[in-house]
């Protein structure tokens, strides 16, 4: 067996957002009607207020929920996921499975576990659906869109540009159908970016998702949703501490159980020894996708998945955008990709400052009104600089990994090992080390990856275990990690490259491997789209075999390629039957096949 399965590619571990799974398995209905679960599930809610006609109350509230402004979507948003008044259902007598946490792990484990007849319950301290729909992977994306949107126009906004395609005003072409030039004001329009526009849409398409993971959804699959804080009180009972209310309440809810899952997720990690750093109003993924103004200038202290990503999209929409770097990006991956990356982005107006280290932080201005933004100056020492220098930003982003969310837990009480900011300790059945009535899935687990996709996995591993007697292990799963930056960087299994960046060696320092590559500018499709210049895929086998081991793909498509290595490495399809297998003509997909067909080549039978 590959141990390598069990590994993914260290450089997108921290603080990725991925694809989150909005579903999990669906079965046929199961021995146990959920009727009495539905019914006692029931509950009252009041409807949340747009603005200016919410109160100072309501508003304090959705701030302190990192959900601004309170518009037509906002509110919708919140109306599903994090209801303003709410009266919990009747507890049951017993729980077969209760969940604390509401994002992607505890969604799929209190729904799948319904679904297969289990008396199951949720319990949702802020907002269900956690990190990865409201300020994670569904807001970041659709920034995203509208930046390659910007970037696509701009390339043919540009005169004479390779596409013939230009922007022009109505009735400007002459009588041989083609623009004419021959004035200034004939000249194409300019590209301009109407960014409180980017994010009211973002907020439409959030709050358009949010359905699924809202609590009327999971009421209707036959699981009960708590409002409130989930606390251990003994090893097989947790208190809901209601809003408003403190722990040990009569009125608190007390749940019992056979089997509890801890879902509580994690947050961004701020450094406490950056003196000024608490006390500035810096921006974490929880408040970036509140602003209603475009940053002039925005400076990102790390460079990961999340620096990335919102560096290309603020900086295609105008922002002039620093990422200050400690050592090279994407730090445990793959060199050559990171250097096609940042030239990419370098390319595209981003400035980098590598082995940086970030003496002060200095507000200069609080922001003054909802519409208004702060300004801050950055002291810091750099590689490229001899003397300290000082950057002014009015966005201070920290993308810097994640800490698991564990205070607060009554853990001790529950006597679940964990360590204060990895996460909760598992064995391979993710089963708490010390409690085997308690397992625990996502980021706040320790010494896992913490991707949207491995919560939701680790749900699927967990209802087995906990309710059917399971045996599923974690070093079973194969997964893939994708960074959404254009191109696309996706990588899958535990790689290792030196400082030569040409020995790749999985798992054991001292196991070999052989390394095939594909390179994208001799691919049909790149060259039809102008696209891919420096992408490439490598796919990496045991030495001498045709075991795919590891994948490193740079593309704009890489997210999309990244699943048929996936789907090899996990069912035991060798490089070979890759190669073998019949790709459409002309897709990016090829260059997975490309690799294939050299594994192939190396071992033909030749005429002598």
């Amino acid at each position: 067996t590959m141990v390598i399965r069990c590994l993914l590619y260290l450089g997108l571990v921290a603080n990725s957002f991925l694809v989150r799974p909005t579903s999990c398995f669906i079965l046929p209905t199961s021995r146990q009607t959920n009727t009495s679960m539905s019914s006692s599930s029931s509950s009252s809610s009041s409807q949340w207020t747009e603005s200016p006609n919410a109160s100072t109350n309501e508003q304090d509230l959705a701030k302190s929920l990192s959900i601004w402004p309170l518009d037509t979507y906002n509110v919708n948003l919140l109306n599903e996921v994090r209801h303003k008044q709410y009266t919990n259902p009747e507890p049951l007598p017993t729980y077969d499975l209760v969940v604390i946490g509401a994002g992607a792990g505890g969604l799929v484990s209190s729904r799948q576990a319904a679904r297969r007849g289990a008396k199951s319950c949720m319990i949702s301290a802020e907002l269900a659906g956690g990190d990865c729909l409201n300020a994670g992977c569904v807001p970041s994306k659709a920034l995203l869109r509208c930046a390659k949107l910007v970037r696509e126009a701009r390339k043919v906004a540009v005169q004479n540009n390779e596409y013939g395609v230009s922007f022009t005003r109505q009735n400007d072409h002459n009588s041989e159908g083609t623009t004419d030039y021959g004035s200034e004001d004939h000249y194409p329009l300019e590209v301009s970016v109407d960014f409180p526009k980017i994010m009211e849409r973002m907020r439409k398409l959030r709050a358009h998702i949010a359905p699924v993971d809202g609590h009327a959804r999971g009421d209707s699959l036959g699981t009960q949703t708590f409002q409130g804080r989930g606390v251990f009180t003994s090893p097989s009972t947790i208190e809901v501490v209601e809003h408003g209310k403190q722990l040990g309440e009569d009125s608190n809810p007390i749940l019992h159980f056979r089997k509890a899952v801890i879902a509580t997720g994690g947050r961004p990690f701020v450094p406490d020894n950056i003196p000024g750093l608490k006390e500035a109003p810096y921006t974490t993924n929880l408040s970036l996708f509140n602003l209603q103004q475009l940053p002039k200038r925005m400076v990102i202290l790390g460079a990961g998945v999340v620096a990335l990503e919102m560096a290309q999209a603020f900086a295609s929409f105008g922002s002039e955008v620093t990422v200050l770097q400690r050592s090279r990006l994407l730090s445990k991956g793959d060199e050559e990709a990171a250097e096609a990356i940042k030239q990419t982005l370098e390319d595209e107006g981003v400035k980098f400052l590598s082995g940086v280290n970030v003496n002060e932080v200095t507000t200069i201005k609080q922001a003054t009104s909802n519409d208004d933004l702060p300004l801050m100056s950055v002291s810091l020492s750099c590689s490229e600089h001899t003397e300290p220098i000082s950057l002014e930003c009015e966005c201070l982003l920290l993308a810097l990994g994640r800490t698991a969310n564990v205070e607060s837990l009554g853990l001790e009480s529950a006597g679940v090992n964990f360590h204060p900011s990895k996460g909760i300790l598992v064995n391979d059945f993710s089963q708490s080390v010390s409690n085997p009535d308690v397992y625990a899935v996502g980021d706040c687990v320790s010494d896992v990856y913490r991707l949207t996709h491995m919560s939701g996995e680790m749900a699927k591993v967990v209802v087995q275990n906990a309710l059917f007697k399971g045996q599923w292990r974690l070093p079973s799963l194969v997964l893939p990690a994708v960074m959404y930056t254009d191109p696309e960087y996706a990588t899958i299994g535990k790689i290792h490259v030196d400082e030569n960046n040409n020995v790749v060696s999985p798992v054991e320092s001292n196991e070999e491997v052989d390394i095939y590559k594909a390179e994208l500018q001799h691919n049909d499709r790149a060259i039809l789209d102008s696209s891919d210049k420096t992408s490439f895929v490598k796919i990496c086998c045991k030495k001498g075999t045709g075991t795919i081991v590891g994948c490193t793909i740079v593309s704009t498509r890489a997210g999309e390629m990244i699943n048929e290595v996936s789907l090899a490495m996990k069912h035991d399809i060798s490089l070979e039957g890759v190669g073998r297998n019949i790709h459409s003509y002309p897709t990016l997909g090829e260059a997975v096949m490309g690799c294939g067909i050299q594994f192939i080549n190396s071992r033909w039978e030749t005429m002598k």
